[in-house]
């Protein structure tokens, strides 16, 4: 039963590609036939206005040759014939008018230029209407001078006399063989017919003076609907569409019903590359389907083979995943003490440089607090002498003494504090002041000469600012000893600024860096044993610290001597862009 499924599925997608095919073809074969219906209507419509605005030219000719006096003279014999023949002459003459006669209610000629189709009749139009006082209007086929057929329309108006009675009429005659001329040759068919069915005016000369309703002449043609569309197949020669939407529009005006025949070859083509492309979807994406069914039976059989053998490997990988699940948990257990080892290996880096500058600290605390007393006592013997101007001089400068120890402590709580808050903008300017402050005795005890000028304006950058703080006391404490042996020793702090980052440089005038591609690793130190109690974490710890907050440090040699370590920080503004 298997083996007859896969042609039955196949059987019935080319069914359905064949009627997906078709229902295509057919709805893109009516969108392009309303598409050819609309622009075939305007061109029918364009074609009858300009047939119809040629033809009135004439007609509002035989009106304006009805209303001259010339014409009330040639019928009552006041006017010579000669200025009337002349005047009807150079009228015929401008306008291109076949011909043009003065005709009395009898019938009798008086005017005539060149040879009227129409003979003068009282009883036949257009001159039955003209003679009633109305614009007559007619057509037919008369005989030209070398006697081949000429179609003629004629337009005939009536002259009046003051007493507003008709003393005859003024009819004018156009051969539509001149009008035919002018049309463009690669337009649609066009044909104009007349009640009898006769072709009357067409830009097909084939067609002209053939006879649809008795078949005379015209292309034989069937006719189907198609929709609200009329399709015409005829065998029309090489100059007419096989297959044709037929439009039609009646013009009673001239009495006429105007007719287009518009190729439909684009509409069938249109719509049988649309089917195609649709059937030729439908049977790559069968044949993708039957391809992928054909590969998934094969991978069924081998994935039965493949279950077996994982069923064998389960056991195994369960007893490894629970092996590796244990060692993972071990790892993590390890690198959590390795982070809170880091932790506090950073905090005692802090406390060791604390108690390097202990006994700095105990005498930038103790003179203050000497002074503060000095002063007590001088204020209040100044208040037994009633000298109170000389007492609040004293109280001020304790008042001073006393914001500097409060600076001296804060500074060193905030160093000796981990600060572990977000990142903000920070006054690089006072961080770098700060650290000068708690460094102040260090430095001055080693004898060592700074070159700082803080900047005129307020420079931010993206850090923390204890973070920043302790980065640059540890710099500052490092270059102090390591221009221990140096017989010039001297700081030179620097602050440039770029458009995209600030530059904070300290260079010392010490013997240099050894190794600068190892000065960042944790427990390189170059310092003597015994020398200090720095164990070689300062530079690590500030390099971590710099880039917690996304700046970045280096160190080299400078090429005048001596080791210089620069901040690369980011300015306030670039978090704001960011």
């Amino acid at each position: 039963m298997q083996r007859y499924i896969r042609p039955l599925w196949i059987l019935v997608w080319l069914a359905l590609t064949i009627t997906t095919g078709a229902g295509v073809w057919h709805w893109s074969y009516r969108a392009a036939l309303d598409g050819l219906a609309e622009r075939g209507r305007a061109d029918l419509s364009l074609a009858s206005d300009r047939l119809t605005a040629q033809l009135f030219r004439y007609r509002e000719l035989a009106v304006v040759l009805a209303r001259h006096p010339l014409m009330e003279g040639a019928l009552d014999g006041s006017a010579y014939w000669r200025d009337v023949r002349s005047y009807v002459l150079s009228m015929a003459d401008m306008t291109g008018a076949d011909s043009i006669e003065v005709v009395a209610p009898s019938g009798a000629i008086v005017v005539a230029l060149r040879g009227a189709t129409f003979r003068p009749n009282p009883a036949a139009l257009p001159l039955s209407r003209a003679l009633t006082g109305s614009l007559g209007t007619a057509h037919a086929i008369g005989t030209a001078s070398d006697g081949t057929p000429r179609r003629v329309f004629a337009f005939a108006a009536p002259v009046f006399d003051e007493a507003s009675r008709v003393l005859g009429a003024v009819m004018v005659e156009i051969d539509v063989s001149g009008i035919e001329e002018n049309w463009p040759g690669a337009a649609p068919a066009v044909i104009f017919s007349d009640d009898t069915g006769m072709v009357f005016v067409s830009n097909r000369s084939d067609l002209v003076m053939t006879n649809r309703s008795t078949g005379a002449g015209f292309p034989p043609y069937t006719e189907a609907q198609t929709g609200p569309h009329q399709i015409w197949t005829l065998n029309g020669g090489p100059y007419l569409p096989r297959r044709a939407l037929h439009l039609a529009r009646a013009l009673p005006v001239i009495g006429m019903q105007a007719e287009l025949l518009v190729d439909t070859a684009s509409a069938e083509r249109s719509a049988l590359l649309q089917a195609a492309v649709a059937a030729g979807f439908l049977l790559v994406f069968g044949g993708v389907l039957l391809v992928i069914s054909e590969n998934r039976r094969a991978l069924a059989g081998e994935n039965q083979r493949l279950e077996a053998r994982v069923a064998e490997r389960t056991s195994e990988l369960s007893e490894a995943n629970t092996s590796l699940r244990r060692e993972v948990a071990e790892r993590e257990e390890a690198e959590a003490a390795l982070k809170q080892a880091q932790a506090e290996l950073v905090q005692a880096g802090k406390l060791s440089a604390l108690g390097q500058m202990s006994a700095g600290i105990s005498h930038e605390l103790n003179q203050p607090l000497m002074a503060i007393g000095s002063f007590a006592e001088n204020g209040l013997a100044f208040f037994d002498r009633g000298n109170t101007e000389a007492a609040r001089a004293n109280l001020g400068r304790i008042s001073e003494l006393a914001r500097r120890m409060g600076r001296i402590i804060q500074n060193l709580r905030a160093f000796a504090r981990q600060e572990s808050g977000p990142i903000s903008d920070v006054n690089l300017g006072h961080v770098v002041e700060t650290a000068l402050e708690t460094t102040a005795l260090k430095i001055s005890e080693a004898g060592v000469t700074l070159n700082w000028h803080p900047p005129a304006h307020t420079v931010l950058v993206r850090g923390g600012e204890v973070r920043l703080g302790q980065v640059v006391v540890n710099l500052l404490s490092n270059a102090v000893d390591a221009m221990a042996a140096s017989p010039e020793k001297r700081i030179e702090i620097t602050l440039s600024e770029t458009p995209d980052q600030i530059l904070l440089s300290l260079r010392d005038t010490g013997p240099g860096i050894k190794e600068p591609e190892r000065v960042f690793d944790p427990f390189y130190t170059t310092k003597e044993v015994g020398a200090s109690e720095g164990m070689g974490l300062g530079l690590s710890i500030s390099y971590g610290l710099v880039q917690s907050f996304g700046g970045a440090i280096r160190g080299e040699n400078h090429p005048k001597g001596g080791a210089v370590f620069t901040l690369e920080l980011r300015p306030a503004r670039a978090e704001e862009d960011a």
